[in-house]
């Protein structure tokens, strides 16, 4: 039996971010309610805080259903804005890189699942609500969703954020976060960092010279964490900074918007 809920209740359901491909977008309603995202459970916090989030190609429709506490419901469709994304070019990558062996192969199998391992975290924890700040300032050489052609051969999309920068960088954190992943040395990723902040939400950061952390430890928002490097499949030094809610793959620019830090959030470089 469906309960409407009163003017009051509903009134607590609020959205904060853009309802596009890519974004991230932290939902605010009544402490003690239910939320189911497109018939999946989502974690709320104490005080009535969810996150909610669109891979790089979404659909064009998704569902919001809050239960409250005295039984009534709201159900919002919600509308997500279909993006246009660019086509990347990249030569001069090692064609090993490129065309993996079979040993290869098993070693990104197995790399893969620990990285699918640390991303499917769904933690109490609300350091997200630190805000969000960019880990590196520097040109942006490569953006989410890009269409990737590698040493002219079609591959899958970028769903991350290329920010150049020298080897020996500084990395920081860009918001709260315990580390859940560190890897010196991946097939593509080469020194590989995650970072959870809490209700499914990750940071990654690919491509590391150095990484300064260690798996279980917290950090704070603008710790340094690593150092810019040329590990992996890359033809020269930058940060790749990738987002996860869970599975979906999100883009980093839109995170920086959606929960901007209190401090200076301003993207790092013209694109």
């Amino acid at each position: 039996m469906f309960l409407a809920p009163s003017a009051a209740t509903a009134a607590t359901l609020t959205l904060e971010g853009i309802l596009t491909q890519g974004a991230l977008v932290l939902g605010r309603t009544q402490p003690g309610a239910q939320v189911v995202f497109d018939d999946r459970p989502v974690q709320v916090s104490d005080k009535g805080v969810f996150l909610i989030g669109f891979g790089r190609d979404a659909g064009g429709h998704a569902s919001l259903l809050i239960t409250y506490p005295d039984g009534s419901e709201v159900k919002r469709p919600l509308a997500v804005a279909k993006r246009n994304y660019r086509i990347q070019s990249i030569h001069g990558l090692p064609p090993r890189k490129v065309e993996p062996t079979p040993s290869d192969q098993q070693r990104i199998r197995t790399e893969a699942q620990l990285v699918l391992q640390a991303r499917r975290r769904d933690d109490p924890r609300s350091d997200f609500l630190s805000g969000f700040m960019w880990p590196v300032r520097g040109r942006i050489s490569g953006v989410y969703g890009s269409q990737r052609i590698l040493n002219g051969v079609a591959r899958s999309p970028h769903y991350g954020i290329d920010i150049a920068a020298s080897e020996g960088t500084p990395v920081v954190a860009p918001a709260d976060g315990l580390v859940t992943l560190v890897y010196e040395d991946m097939f593509f990723s080469g020194g590989t960092l995650i970072l959870d902040h809490g209700h499914g939400l990750s940071s990654s950061f690919l491509h590391l010279s150095r990484i300064l952390v260690r798996p279980g430890q917290t950090v704070n928002q603008g710790e340094t964490i690593a150092e810019v490097g040329a590990s992996g499949r890359v033809t020269d030094a930058h940060l790749d900074w990738r987002v996860n809610l869970f599975e979906k793959r999100l883009d980093p620019a839109l995170v920086v918007k959606a929960i901007p830090a209190r401090r200076e959030a301003t993207p790092p470089g013209s694109q």
